[in-house]
Order: structure tokens, then C-alpha cells, then sequence
């Protein structure tokens, strides 16, 4: 009986676990959804198809985390991916990072890369003490992000309030609160570290053991930290029997210059990236000419380094490229220049104001002599200024020309 009383109580304890939009959101073709439309629910990121921009999540829900089945989702053309306060790629998040998402019914269940469920999925019980709120119908991400992404974006810290320590690990008592003045009501959450967790401090990586050497944490015992704020990675392990749902964490900023300088050093990383893969956009419009002359106008989607957007100068020679909602590059297998059509940026303008999720605002036209199949209004492409490097991308993330092509078949695999 203790145990069934447990488990009743985790269930009805958790009911906080997610916040969902009023009505279930479907976004339409051409125009970005608001974020305030969106599902939001947090998670453990368990699987990454990086080439196809998916992967699945272990949803937090009402009941027994390590029972909850991974929950499959895909990111729209234009989602904001944010690790370490800077833009980011799948590819750039460790398996095991506890993720806020913001996400919407797939725009078009027909070609949805990942299952289609009906819409009230959130809010039915998932049975076997797993609650409800582990597989929301709402899996195509708007908004991905991990916990200092996510608190530097709401203006919030984690403030330590105790912490007891044996043998290099323990428990945290923290509570997550605004960083201007305090938050009375914010709920104390219990996590794990160990010697394995890192801790930041302006340029210098330190241990557990270094911190005690320090004595600023004890070796042994319980001490209280007067609510010194911080910034924390979190991840997930399994935990002892009878405790269902606890995090630990990965990664302790105790500074902002230590937050900064891994902020700076993701940036970096992601600026690279899109340069070999190009910069996504979607079409708004085409003037069509003569002899295959067209004017292109297109919206950069958001989310990217600002460095990025200032290759993209009136006046500058430019490669546009079709390419499918996972972003991979279509139409040839020699690169995506192979196929791209070449021209001249004529323009390059930001709209007043601040634009919406999944925007940059910034508007191009882009002129060329030859316009390609799959550069139409409400089509994603992808666009290269010519001082970016011209490379070739590896086959998984490449169509060779069949759209119908939308994942790596077994014939990517050598033959033995």
C-alpha cells in the first residue's frame, strides 16, 4: 500500500509538468507561427537524425520519467536551435541534454517526417505510470533549446540554495527565479552532481575536487549556498528505485564571463557550419523574365549569428539552391552548387521593427540568368554569398534529384 501511494502522488504531484497553447496549433505554408500558439513541454534528448533534422525526446510527464517511451519530433525549415546561449545544430547537443521545446502540429500530416498523432494526444494517460503529456501531437519544434539557452531567453538564473556532499558527489537544492529580484513562489527542485560535472569560472574549467581544495564546498556534509546565482547544464541519469524524476547537472556557470566564452565558442561552431551548407530561406516571390530570368525575393530565416546576415550586401554575387523541408540540398550529386542557380544579390534589406520567431526580417532579391525547379513562392532554398567556401556535403545530407528521396535508404551503405 505505501508504494501505491507513492506512485498516486507522483502522478498528482507533476501536474505542472508542461504548459500547452489553448488550441493546437497547425502552422500554414509562407508564414511563421507565433511561438505563443505553441506546445511547450521539456525533456531528454535520446536519439538525433541530425541529416534529417529529427529525433526524439523523453517528454517529462505526470509519471515515471525513465518508463516514458522517446517521443519523436522534427524541426520546421525555420526552427531556432539554441545550445550553450548560441545558435546551434543538432549535431552540437550531447544525447542526455534536457531540452525546452516549443513545437506544433505537423504543418502537413502527408509528408511529416515523424508519426502523426491525434491532436488531444497530450492529455490522454500513457498508462503503465507514465501519466499523460509524454507524446503531445504537437512534435514539429519551433523553439529548441537547453537550460542556459533557455533562461538567458526568459531573463532567469538558478539561485544554489544547499548543497550535501560525499565522495566527489550529492544533491543540489535550487530553485530557478528571475534574475532581477526573486521569486518567492518558484518551487526548490532537487538535482544530482557528481565528479564528472563541470564547473566554469571566467576562463577556467574546474572540478568538485578543485572546488573543495578551494573551500568554497566541503568534502563532506551539507552547506548552505545563500542563493548564489548561477547557470546550469542539465541532463538525465537513471536514478535510485522510488525516486521517478530527477535531473542532474552536467555544467555549473558561475559567472557570466564563463557563460559568455561558451556562447562564443558554440557560435563559432554553428558560423561555420552554415557556411558550408548555406543559409535557409523561403521564397515570397518570383518575377519571371525571359530565357529562364527571374527575380527572386526570399526572407532569410532567424536564429543565426549576426556576421552571417552581413554577408549579404547589395550588389554581391550569390548561389540559390532548392532544397527539401529537412533542408537537404536537392537537384544534383556533385555538390549543391552542381545545380544552384548563379546571380547578383540586388538587394538586401531588414524590415522595421522585430520580427517573429523563425525570421532573421531580413528580405533579399536575388537576380539570375537561370532560374531551377524548386525555387517557387513558399519553397525553402538555401543561399550562398561567394566569399563562403564552396564544398561538397556529404551524401546523407543531399536529394539526387527525387524529392520522394526524403531519408537515407540502406543503399547509402557500402556494398561488402
Amino acid at each position: 500500500m505505501p508504494r501505491v501511494r507513492l506512485l498516486l502522488a507522483c502522478c498528482l504531484i507533476s501536474s505542472a509538468f508542461t504548459h500547452a497553447a489553448a488550441e493546437p496549433f497547425r502552422p500554414e505554408a509562407g508564414k511563421f507561427p507565433p511561438l505563443e500558439k505553441a506546445h511547450s513541454y521539456r525533456g531528454e534528448l535520446v536519439f538525433v537524425d541530425h541529416a534529417n533534422r529529427r529525433g526524439s525526446i523523453r517528454v517529462k510527464g505526470s509519471g515515471m520519467f525513465f518508463r516514458n517511451d522517446p517521443h519523436p519530433f522534427a524541426l520546421l525549415p525555420y526552427a531556432t536551435v539554441r545550445y550553450h546561449g548560441a545558435p546551434a545544430d543538432l549535431r552540437d547537443i550531447p544525447l542526455g541534454t534536457v531540452l525546452h521545446v516549443r513545437a506544433f502540429l505537423p504543418p502537413d500530416p502527408k509528408t511529416s517526417a515523424v508519426p502523426v498523432l491525434p491532436v488531444d494526444n497530450k492529455s490522454k494517460d500513457a498508462n503503465h505510470n507514465r501519466g499523460t503529456g509524454i507524446a503531445p501531437a504537437e512534435n514539429h519544434v519551433m523553439l529548441l533549446e537547453d537550460e542556459p539557452s533557455h533562461c538567458q531567453r526568459e531573463g532567469l538564473v538558478w539561485k544554489l540554495k544547499e548543497l550535501e556532499i560525499k565522495n566527489n558527489e550529492g544533491i543540489l537544492i535550487a530553485t530557478r527565479e528571475p534574475k532581477q529580484g526573486g521569486d518567492a513562489k518558484a518551487p526548490e527542485e532537487k538535482m544530482t552532481f557528481d565528479a564528472a560535472t563541470r564547473l566554469w569560472r571566467g576562463r577556467e574549467q574546474l572540478s568538485i575536487e578543485e572546488l573543495i581544495a578551494e573551500g568554497a564546498w566541503p568534502a563532506e556534509g551539507k552547506k548552505s549556498l545563500g542563493g548564489q546565482a548561477v547557470l546550469l547544464g542539465v541532463t538525465w541519469k537513471p536514478t535510485p528505485d522510488g525516486i521517478f524524476t530527477r535531473f542532474h547537472i552536467s555544467d555549473i556557470w558561475l559567472d557570466d564571463a564563463s557563460m559568455q566564452r561558451a556562447a562564443k565558442n558554440q557560435t563559432e561552431t554553428h558560423k561555420a557550419f552554415i557556411r558550408s551548407r548555406w543559409m535557409a530561406a523561403w521564397i515570397d516571390a518570383v518575377e519571371y523574365g525571359k530565357f529562364g530570368r527571374a527575380t527572386i525575393t526570399a526572407t532569410l530565416f532567424g536564429g543565426m549569428d549576426d556576421s552571417l546576415y552581413a554577408d549579404f550586401k547589395k550588389g554581391a554575387p550569390a548561389m540559390m539552391n532548392a532544397v527539401e523541408n529537412t533542408l537537404k540540398h536537392t537537384h544534383g550529386a556533385y555538390g549543391p552548387a552542381h545545380m544552384a542557380s548563379r546571380g547578383t544579390l540586388l538587394d538586401a534589406a531588414k524590415a522595421p521593427g522585430s520580427a517573429p520567431l523563425g525570421s532573421s526580417g531580413i528580405q533579399i532579391k536575388f537576380e539570375t540568368d537561370l532560374i531551377i525547379e524548386g525555387i517557387r513562392p513558399g519553397r525553402v532554398v538555401r543561399v550562398r554569398p561567394t566569399n563562403w567556401p564552396q564544398v561538397q556535403v556529404p551524401r546523407e545530407e543531399y536529394l539526387q534529384g527525387d524529392l520522394e528521396e526524403r531519408f537515407p535508404s540502406p543503399d547509402i551503405f557500402p556494398k561488402y
